[in-house]
């Protein structure tokens, strides 16, 4: 299985929505633009209140991995982790062979 997929489930504090959103824009932007390996990341607002969820889509672990250890992730991730309450939740996707 080389593939990895996930959705990691999220909810913010009250007040930070704002900043948040602008940290995940930030965040698919720059990979759209600096990670072409990617398949997909992008963020959502799930519908219970104050809660948001990113889909991230890799072909294989070193894709991950480079994405794991950008310089921009380690720069915003620590602002997104600062408008959470507790952590994320993450739940891995594997295709049906």
């Amino acid at each position: 299985m080389s593939k990895i997929t996930f959705i990691a489930r999220m909810t913010v504090k009250p007040g930070c929505e704002a900043e948040f959103i602008a940290c995940c824009r930030e965040l698919e932007r720059h990979v759209r633009a600096h990670e072409p390996g990617v398949l997909a990341y992008e963020f959502f607002r799930l519908r219970d209140s104050n809660r948001f969820a990113v889909l991230e889509s890799f072909p294989d672990h070193a894709t991950e991995e480079r994405h794991m250890k950008s310089a921009k992730l380690a720069e915003v991730a620590p602002k997104i982790a600062a408008c959470l309450e507790g952590t994320w939740e993450r739940e891995y996707l594997d295709p049906i062979p």
